[in-house]
């Protein structure tokens, strides 16, 4: 049944250009991931050229992903991303699913872990502000990170409050400053660092036997959970201008950059530190400039990618209330966050609900088990979206907006697919949970849709 809109319910409005959302795009991949995972990524592979060849691999499917979504963003572009793709592709009940998880593990949790890594890099560079919590009764100096990280977590809900423009805008400066930040970190360590090309002979021969495998195929997730957000435009598809041009091109941009990026810096990661040392290291970046330059440029660059994760937790905090939105909206959640706010026409309960929920796993997380929880979660749905691929019409996946099909789709389903089979029998404890979380979406969906969504159409109008 379709409904009469009311003109008179504030909506969503199209006012992103190309740059503000790739901008998005950028920001969002580039957070605590490519900053924290390549020390853990070094502890269980051992070797540098392995290390290095899953970051290409990763790469390049994240690219894949990218064609393969704008050419449905482009054919769907409304708020939500694969909510609205599985949902009008498959069933309703698969959307909210994919939704569901992303309620729960998808935005939420890297909010969390961006936070923690930034209360981690400022912890390292300013060691003695720990200090100064003791003085103020925090003596446990992993409570005072705690507070901290909930600090920026609530300061950001706020300015997003604000409205997408001003947002939008406060985000374009800190994407800005993060790549302005790691093209630095290339230029400085390359050109003039104490490092050694020798790391790359170092650590040992990786035998792929069913064990290599599946460390390969866990590694290769942690690296996809670096390069998630490589699918980010399309949580804000109603609020871009001419989306069927600016959608799949800020995918695609956007990832490409990012790839780039991600290659040279773990080259220079590798380049500044043997094997050995990275072993287990969070805060690889600041380790490596160390290595490089000394103590000093450490400290300087563990304040400066402390203050870049600002602008992934901020993509974050942009783009996962549009994905709660877009469920009340069609009656799949509760109705109170599908309102918009008057003035700054932005989703502000739904806003606020996922700051609440970051800030829960601020307090229970740890990052190495959420980690793998959060790359099994976040590695399901998009297969299905990808997968829908194959039932848009010839029109929608024109040459223009996906370019290798069948091959590119196919690439991506089959990858994603084998990541997630290798991971579950290398940590089968926490795929399991991600399974689970998964599962408990579905009586869920049930009760929302009789609660809201079938009152909703049985109501006259």
């Amino acid at each position: 049944m379709t409904s009469v809109p009311n003109t008179s319910t504030p909506s969503l409005e199209r006012r992103l250009g190309l740059f503000s959302i790739t901008n998005i795009v950028i920001a969002n991949m580039i957070g605590a991931g490519i900053f924290t995972t390549s020390g853990l990524l070094m502890g269980d592979l051992d070797n540098p050229t392995v290390m290095i060849l899953l970051w290409v691999v990763g790469g390049i499917i994240a690219l894949c992903g990218a064609l393969c979504y704008g050419a449905l963003g482009a054919a769907m572009p409304q708020a939500g991303g694969e909510y609205v793709f599985l949902s009008k592709l498959y069933h309703p009940s698969v959307g909210f699913l994919s939704g569901w998880v992303s309620f729960v593990v998808g935005f939420s949790a890297p909010i969390a872990a961006s936070a923690i890594g930034f209360t981690e890099y400022f912890s390292r560079a300013f060691p003695q502000w720990l200090t100064w919590g003791e003085s103020v009764g925090l003596n446990d100096p992993a409570t005072a990170k705690k507070i901290l990280s909930i600090i920026v977590i609530v300061l950001f809900t706020l300015i997003h409050l604000r409205g997408i423009e001003f947002g939008a805008r406060v985000q374009n400066y800190l994407t800005m400053l993060k790549v302005g930040l790691i093209l630095a970190l290339l230029f400085l360590g390359f050109l003039w660092g104490e490092g050694n090309l020798g790391h790359f002979s170092e650590g040992r021969d990786f035998a792929l036997d069913f064990g290599g495998w599946k460390t390969l195929g866990l590694s290769l997730m942690w690296v996809m959970f670096a390069y998630s957000g490589w699918n980010a435009s399309t949580y804000i598809g109603s609020e871009i201008r001419d989306p069927s041009r600016n959608l799949p091109l800020s995918l695609i941009l956007g990832t490409g950059m990012v790839m780039l990026l991600y290659l040279f810096l773990n080259v220079l990661f590798v380049y500044a530190v043997n094997p050995d040392d990275m072993k287990g290291v969070i805060s690889i970046g600041g380790l490596a400039m160390g290595r490089l330059f000394g103590g000093p440029m450490e400290t300087v660059f563990s304040l400066l990618i402390s203050f870049a994760l600002f602008s992934s937790l901020s993509a974050f905090i942009i783009l996962g209330p549009r994905v709660y939105f877009s469920m009340a909206r069609d009656g799949y959640f509760f109705k109170a966050i599908s309102e918009i706010h008057p003035k700054f026409a932005v989703p502000a309960k739904s806003l606020l609900l996922q700051g609440a929920i970051s800030i829960v796993m601020v307090l229970s997380g740890t990052f190495d088990q959420v980690l793998t929880y959060m790359g099994f979660s976040l590695g399901i749905f998009p297969i299905l979206a990808v997968l829908g691929v194959f039932r848009l019409n010839a029109s929608e996946r024109n040459a223009r907006l996906l370019p290798g099909y069948p091959f590119v789709p196919s690439f991506y389903v089959l990858s994603g697919l084998l990541i997630l089979i290798l991971a579950y029998f290398e940590r089968p404890v926490e795929s399991s949970i991600a399974v689970l979380t998964v599962l408990v979406g579905i009586p869920v969906f049930f009760l929302f849709k009789k609660k809201y969504h079938n009152a909703s159409i049985s109501r006259p109008d």
